[in-house]
């Protein structure tokens, strides 16, 4: 047996996940996860705010606490679609190792959708393949379409924090700033049908924060339950329902919503519209919500 700690810092967030690997069994120990907007102004300055830094280091902190108390063997951090675009990122990347002795590794766009589809898909019946794995990140969105293996990825840049900071940075939202939305993220997804067949897969998988909380939307859930959640399958009509309901919200509306965490207040209308859009452009009659992904991914590369 093999006690593993993995670590996926994104733009939004930053999650811990603790795990016993033997052999193909897989026991979860511990996962958390902070919302702490590494990506603050990144798409626009391309560089970390300071503020964005302390916010992140200080989580890391916290989860080093948390390793060394459950008697971890291996730690693997990777850092995504923020800290590709940082021209600083060094402040970020020396900051971690300081804390937890480890390198950040800072993956390419098609790693990440890698290690997101080895996680998504490693419950799911072979029969339900092929699959088209999106993960909807802050920074950015990565496809993934394989079987049993990744046979094509790509990753683009309309994660749910890039996509209100650029275009919809009202709540709600004018009818012309998400038509500029909508133009960004088609352009987007036709440039990764370039190199991903995207209407092509038998299930259409989706993770990460945004598909999850769309999901207990769809699902009228009184608070979040990723039990509940975790491979429900929602309708494309229900997405886009769902969609269009986050944009006619207030922020205020949003922040009541019992299943809505704090730090997605803000961009779950962008993030909503992103997956909407792929619905759309895939012909997906629906998706199934996964509630393991690239962190789970990067647990189990751990046990090799």
């Amino acid at each position: 047996m093999s006690r593993v700690a993995a670590i996926d810092c994104g733009t939004n967030s930053i999650r811990l996940l603790i795990a016993d690997i033997t052999g193909g069994n897989f026991k979860e120990v511990l996962r958390t996860m902070e919302i702490v907007r590494l990506g603050q102004g990144v798409d626009q300055n391309k560089s970390f705010h300071p503020d964005a830094i302390a916010r992140t280091l200080s989580a890391v902190e916290k989860f080093a606490q948390l390793i060394a108390s459950k008697g971890v063997e291996k730690i693997r951090f990777c850092a995504t679609s923020a800290t590709r675009d940082a021209s600083n990122r060094e402040l970020f990347t020396n900051g971690v190792k300081k804390i937890l002795g480890v390198e950040v590794e800072v993956i390419p766009g098609e790693q990440e959708a890698a290690l997101s589809f080895i996680g998504a898909t490693k419950e799911l019946s072979q029969s339900d393949g092929s699959f088209l794995v999106v993960d909807i990140g802050g920074g950015s969105t990565e496809f993934v379409f394989g079987s049993e293996k990744v046979e094509f990825a790509k990753s683009v840049n309309i994660g749910c924090v890039r996509m209100s900071e650029r275009h919809l940075n009202l709540q709600p939202p004018t009818m012309a700033q998400i038509a500029e939305a909508i133009i960004d993220i088609d352009l987007a997804i036709t440039q990764a049908a370039k190199v991903v067949p995207i209407s092509q897969a038998k299930s259409l998988v989706a993770v990460a924060g945004t598909a999850t909380t769309v999901a207990a939307a769809a699902l009228k859930l009184a608070e979040y339950d990723r039990y509940l959640i975790h491979l429900s399958r929602i309708s494309a009509p229900a997405v886009h329902q769902v969609a269009a309901m986050f944009q006619s919200l207030n922020k205020d509306q949003i922040t009541a919503l019992g299943y809505m965490h704090p730090g997605r207040v803000d961009v779950i209308t962008a993030g909503a519209l992103v997956l909407s859009r792929i619905m759309a452009a895939t012909g997906a009659s629906e998706f199934i919500a996964s509630e393991s992904d690239i962190l789970d991914g990067i647990a189990w590369s751990l046990s090799k």
